[in-house]
């Protein structure tokens, strides 16, 4: 009998037994559990925001201060810096946006011809599968359906659209004073460490931080040149509506791997309402794009620092996706790598105390 309790098999059998109650445990209180998430995404999403908004501006603010310039003063320049920038883009910009959607709208009514014709042809042609045919029709009455319920719910949301706007005009104020005191809130965390750890502590911010900085901070950019590439690539075909479909490719290509898929995905749809040949221009843009910033933007950008197999970031998308949607596939990528740290440091402590 002792023999039997020492052996592996009945450790493991006595794990697996313990993981399956934990599991079951929980799925007993999972409303209790989603209640204590959304309130707490709901209070700490400003300062998660503000956090990595300091995250990626801080090494400025430290190069300003280390030539004399107080942080204080350092944080307000990039704030003067980043208004005057954003006053003279949106000035150039916004006129360009509201045309390009009054024309959207003047001409919503001939774009939705043309997809009626479209399907018209695709069940006037005969050699189309009937099964087939039914299915593209209820597919499009189902889109249908999902557009007018998202007005709808657009329309009666508009306390959470305040609620949005009132957290957007706080971020800045948040990240202001964590970019002002950054070096006091590192020491502060630092001193409710024990001694004995804070040497390893410190180690793994450290590690967490090479990890993550340069992929971060390059990741900003790789999508502003993704999105100007889309744009004049756009520009050349004649697509309607340039410049919000290059936004689009630019905001979605911050998610690896499906964020192309995201962002050709309108100028495709747009495309189809004009002919073939702008379908394969738009396919041959997004293509080119992508080859670019996969072989030329990123390498000498970001670099290859966060050193994980396609696999596990695939993982990470899926787990995001599903916890947090778009917001939580944007940061899956981040928060798995400096997880991986995490564990790795963990496992040197233990190996090491095992040696010792």
């Amino acid at each position: 009998m002792e023999r039997f309790t020492q052996s592996r098999l009945f450790v493991a059998l006595v794990y697996i037994i313990l993981t399956l109650i934990a599991i079951f445990l929980l799925l007993q209180i999972k409303p209790l559990l989603v209640s204590i998430y959304l309130f707490l995404r709901a209070v700490l999403a400003p300062f998660l925001i503000a956090m990595m908004i300091s995250y990626v501006l801080n090494p400025i603010v430290t190069m300003l201060h280390e030539r004399k310039v107080p942080r204080t003063i350092a944080v307000l320049l990039i704030y003067a810096v980043f208004c005057a920038a954003l006053t003279v883009l949106l000035v150039n910009l916004i006129p360009m946006f509201v045309e390009q959607v009054q024309e959207l709208n003047r001409h919503v009514p001939e774009l939705s011809m043309r997809a009626q014709n479209i399907v018209s042809d695709i069940n006037n042609t005969s050699f189309m599968p009937g099964s087939i045919r039914s299915g593209i029709n209820k597919a499009l009455n189902n889109m249908e359906k999902m557009l007018s319920e998202s007005m709808i719910d657009f329309v009666n949301n508009i306390g959470s659209m305040l609620n949005a706007v009132f957290i957007a005009f706080i971020i800045p104020f948040l990240a202001f004073y964590i970019l002002k005191d950054f070096d006091v809130l590192e020491r502060t965390v630092i001193t409710y460490v024990p001694k004995a750890h804070r040497k390893n502590t410190v180690r793994l911010f450290k590690d967490i931080d090479s990890a993550l900085g340069s992929y971060i901070r390059g990741q900003f950019l790789v999508c502003v040149i993704v999105g100007i590439l889309a744009y004049c690539g756009y520009l050349l075909i004649g697509i309607p509506y340039a410049l919000l479909l290059a936004g689009v490719v630019a905001i979605t290509n911050v998610i690896p791997y499906l964020g192309p898929f995201f962002g050709a995905a309108p100028a495709l749809l747009v495309a189809s309402t004009v002919s073939l040949k702008m379908v394969i221009f738009v396919a041959i843009i997004n293509t080119l794009c992508q080859i670019l910033e996969g072989n030329v933007i990123s390498p000498q950008v970001v670099g290859r620092t966060l050193h994980m197999h396609p696999l596990s970031i695939i993982f990470a998308l899926l787990v995001g996706g599903e916890v947090a949607g778009i917001i939580g596939m944007i940061l899956a990528v981040p928060i798995f790598a400096a997880c991986k740290v995490i564990v790795q440091h963990m496992f040197a402590y233990y190996v090491r105390r095992k040696i010792i």
